[in-house]
Formats: C-alpha cells, structure tokens, sequence
C-alpha cells in the first residue's frame, strides 16, 4: 500500500509544482506586470493549468485512487494518509469532469478580463468589462453544467470553495442573520453617530506602510517566507508554505484602510505559514476551505485590530506617526470612530454590522446570474437597486459599485459567500479561544499575540486541508457553522458603543 500512497504523492507534488509557478505568474500579474502583457500572461497560464489538469486527473492517478479505495480501510480514518486520499479523490472527481482545453480557456479568459477590469475600474467604464462578464459568466455556467445533476445549479461553484456545502445550507444560514442584523443595524441608527472625521483626513503613505509593517510582524508574519507589495485589490497567494505573499492598498484620506487591508491579508498569510510542513507539495497544503480561511482573515482584522485591548497598546504609536491628525484625538474616540457603523458603498471599508449584507447581496446576483434569470447588462441597474434597499445608499457611479470587486473577472463565482461565513467561524473559535485563554485581552494589551497565534497553530493552522470546513468548526466550537454567536459578539460590542 505505501508504494502506491508514495507514488500518488509524486503525482501530486508535480501538480503542486506546477501551481506555483502558476501562482507566481498571477501575482506578478497584479503587482508589477506592464499593462501590455496580459494576453501572453494568459496564454503562460492556460498551458501551465492544462499541464496541472492532465497530470491530476491522468489515469495513472484514476488509478491509484482505486487501488487506495480497496484498502483504506487499514488506515487510520483520521490519518494524514487516509486524509490525503479523500481530498484528492474529491477533487479528482471534480477535475475528471472538466476537459482540459476548458481550464486553459478559463485561464486565458480571466487572465484577460482581470486586465481589462482594472482598466474599466479606473475610467469607470462597466461597458469596457461587459463583454468579458459574459463570456465569464458562460464559461462558469458551462463548468457547473457538468456537475448535473444537482441541487442546484450554484452548488458546483460553491463546492470549490467550501467542499461540503450547499446552496440551501448557505442560504438557510443567511436567513437566520439577516433580520438579526437588519434588526442591531436600524438599532444603531436610531441612536447618535459616533464621530470618524478624524480618519477622513490625509495620512501619509509610507508612514502607513511602517506601521502596518511593525503590526503584523507582532502578529507573527514571518518575513523570511513572505513580503508585502501593494495592488489594485488586497490579495494573499501562497507558493508554498515557504513564500506565503500579501499585498495592501493604500487611500491616503482614509488613515485605517491600508492597516485594516495588511491585518486582513496577515491573517490568511499565518494560516498558510502554519499549516503542517509535511502536508508540503499536496492537496492538505492549502486550508480547509476559504470560509475558514476568512475566519483567520476576519480575526486579526476586526477581532483582534478593532478591539480597545488591541489599540491600548498601538494607538500611543499611531497617534505618534500622525499627530498631525490624531494629537487631539483620545484613545476612546478613536476607538469608538474606528467601530463606527454606517452603511457604505465598498465591501471592503465596511464595519462589521454591515459587512454581510453587502455579501448577501453578491450571492444573490450570482445564484440569478447562474441560473439564468440575470443578465450581466442588467448588473449596474440591479447591484444599485439592492444597495438601496438593503443599506439604504444608491452607488453614484459604476466604479463605486458594481466595479468594485475583482473577483468576477476572475471567475470567482461562489467565492463570496465565504465572507460572511467566515465571519461567522472566527467568533465560534474566538469564543473558544478566550475560554482557553482568559488573560487573552491582558496579552493583547501588552502586544504579545504569541499565545493568540500559539492556539490557531494547534487547533487550525496545522490541519490545513485535512478536515472538511463543517468538521473542522465541529472538532474546534463542539458545533458546525452557526451564526449566534456573531450576533452576541456584535450586539455586546456596538451595545457598548452606542448604548443601545
């Protein structure tokens, strides 16, 4: 059995290989690539991800998988092993159903339209993507055609991101936390807005970048296998888990935006460093899922970054390196400006009472679009009509609105669900943390993260994609992914802010 199990890994390690190189052409893509290359950059990425898709589902592979079926069961179910063959047997029967000339095609197409967004973005000029749209929105339909029959169309789309769930599943979730958060929303505008003018003021750009730098590097970001560059949209990508890589976004008359985008991305960077080094070069590398991988995201970001214990220990150091701006501004002030909850346009400059209803509208469009009801040229009409009636604001432009967001020029359907979700998982593992760890808010204040980091290594990190996302939050919370405990995190903490 174990020639076999080694002979798979082989396999795997050269598809790994071949990814990375990939990955590594798509993160030179969106930081330093010249405008002009993005069709040879297409074509580069559709050979190499046709090369990755023959090697992983030839039928050398096919094979070894039934040979490792027969005899599973003298392996320890919870094994690397016996762990390592059921992701690659799911993913195998994923990937059998695509051809080959298919994935180079998806390759090519986005690598293209990613180009042409950033473009379109910057003149806000939704016409000049359009018809990139549509042919994305055909090949994805396409791809989950292949999966029929299904629960629903979205499911396959779905499934590449959060393996396990489904439309009905998700949907089941966010209509458990819609009106909750409908509901503390209308709560917090009935009573008087905090103040953040103060971060709505000019703050100089390399003084950002220090200071988010000095941030994470408390965190723990090892930079001995990582760097930080800067992009259109804030991305982490990993190589391996020995060249883990963020980027951040700089807005100089928003002094938190490049410091919340480098907290963010961090915390995706520490799981991909902390994932078990003998999972290198095979499917177990990656995390469970990107809902759990928001979870970590989410954690440092608005967990640990927009907590009083956190800014008692760096606000002294932030009012320092702009005291221009914040010299008159006190901790408390600060605090609450920085927690303020008012809807916006961009997902990513949301507070946390909102943020999911700008993803639950995303999947919305997405799930139409998939199913056929929606039309990419109804979009900007649509996009702009939800925002008004969830959150009350109507997008002056296109680039402010249905613009905003890579993930559609590269394909990425049902991605966005992940979000929410993850929102959803940090505070079921924060719970569990701060009952393991109850001077946590002692150390934040202090900036020693080391225990924080220490408790994720063990209890998520390591795993990378071993278990499933359901199982992973069931072995971790003793429950599968549930959205109260958001809500009690989010009505204690606006509770205090606003006095509700």
């Amino acid at each position: 059995m174990q020639p076999k199990i080694d002979q798979l890994k082989r396999i795997l390690n050269e598809v790994a290989d071949l990814s990375a190189a990939a990955s590594v052409l798509s993160w030179d893509q969106q930081t330093y690539m010249p405008e002009g290359g993005s069709e040879d950059r297409g074509d580069a990425l559709a050979t190499l991800s046709a090369l990755a898709h023959k090697r992983f589902t030839s039928e050398e592979t096919g094979r070894l998988l039934e040979d490792l079926a027969g005899q599973a069961d003298q392996l320890n179910p919870d094994s690397d092993d016996a762990r390592l063959i059921r992701v690659t047997r799911h993913n195998y029967d994923k990937d059998t159903r695509v051809p080959s000339e298919k994935v180079a095609e998806f390759a090519r197409v986005t690598t293209v339209a990613q180009g042409v967004w950033a473009r379109a973005r910057a003149e806000n000029n939704f016409a000049l993507f359009l018809p990139h749209l549509q042919k994305i929105i055909e090949l994805r339909r396409g791809y989950a055609s292949l999966f029929a029959p299904f629960d629903h169309v979205y499911d396959p789309l779905l499934d590449d991101y959060e393996p396990g769930l489904k439309t009905a599943d998700v949907q089941a979730i966010f209509n458990k936390l819609r009106p909750q958060q409908v509901a503390l929303i209308q709560a917090i505008q009935a009573k008087p807005q905090v103040n953040d003018d103060f971060m709505r003021k000019y703050f100089d750009e390399e003084k950002q970048w220090h200071f988010g730098v000095e941030v994470i590097t408390r965190f723990g970001y090892d930079w001995k296998r990582g760097r930080q560059d800067r992009s259109a949209h804030p991305f982490t990508i990993s190589f391996g888990t020995g060249d883990v890589r963020i980027t951040t976004r700089f807005d100089a008359d928003r002094g938190s935006s490049a410091l919340f985008s480098s907290m963010h991305e961090c915390g995706h960077a520490l799981y991909e460093q902390g994932v078990n080094p003998a999972y290198r070069r095979t499917p177990l590398t990656r995390g469970a899922s990107m809902a759990i991988h928001e979870s970590q995201s989410r954690l440092w970001e608005n967990l640990v970054g927009r907590s009083l214990p956190f800014w008692k220990y760096f606000y002294p150091k932030f009012q320092q390196s702009f005291p221009e701006v914040l010299g008159n501004v006190d901790l408390m002030d600060f605090y609450r400006g920085i927690n303020k909850v008012e809807p916006s346009l961009i997902r990513i400059q949301s507070d946390e009472a909102t943020y999911n209803l700008h993803i639950m509208l995303r999947m919305e469009l997405e799930i139409a679009m998939m199913e056929g009801s929606l039309e990419a040229k109804d979009l900007p009409e649509i996009w702009n009509a939800r925002m008004h009636d969830y959150l009350g604001i109507t997008p002056p432009n296109n680039k402010n609105g249905i613009l905003q967001d890579v993930h559609w020029s590269a394909g990425m359907f049902g991605y966005f669900p992940t979000y929410a979700l993850g929102n959803l998982v940090s505070v079921q593992f924060w719970e569990c943390i701060r009952r393991d760890l109850p001077d946590l808010d002692s150390q934040i204040e202090h900036g020693d993260f080391s225990a924080l980091l220490a408790w994720l290594r063990r209890n998520v990190h390591t795993h990378g994609s071993k278990f499933e996302p359901q199982e992973l939050v069931q072995r971790v919370t003793g429950s599968k992914i549930d959205p109260q405990p958001y809500m009690r995190y989010l009505q204690s903490k606006y509770g205090d802010i606003y006095h509700l």
